[in-house]
């Protein structure tokens, strides 16, 4: 190997927003095949930056994805609608049956929505 070549550098990614283990009900919707499929999921963790979604069906990857999540709770005065955008970065199988774990990386944070959630 001459000077001018660079060596492999094994760096670990920075996350830049912190994470948190939230099972949230998770709304996909994604076009495919001149379509906009629908599918419903559970989070794994959520974070400002994306999401890791547990689901029966998969996503391919690098499938642009609209994401809506609600969150309920006994210490809010009303449910509060998240809405993101993104891409699927990973697809996994989960065990046996257990359908598939889904990353989506947001193209900008989540956010809440204008429009609050009914219910």
């Amino acid at each position: 190997m001459n000077q001018t070549e660079a060596l492999p550098i094994s760096y670990s990614k920075e996350r830049k927003y912190r994470r948190f283990e939230l099972q949230l009900p998770v709304w996909l919707s994604f076009p495919s095949a001149g379509f906009v499929h629908k599918l419903e999921g559970i989070s794994k963790n959520v974070s400002m930056g994306g999401v890791l979604v547990k689901a029966t069906d998969r996503i391919p990857t690098h499938t642009q994805v609209s994401l809506t999540m609600d969150v309920r709770g006994p210490r809010l005065q009303r449910p509060v609608r998240l809405l993101g955008e993104g891409e699927v970065v990973r697809v996994e199988r989960l065990e046996a049956g257990g359908g598939f774990a889904i990353a989506i990386e947001c193209s900008r944070p989540i956010a809440e929505s204008e429009h609050p959630a009914t219910g």
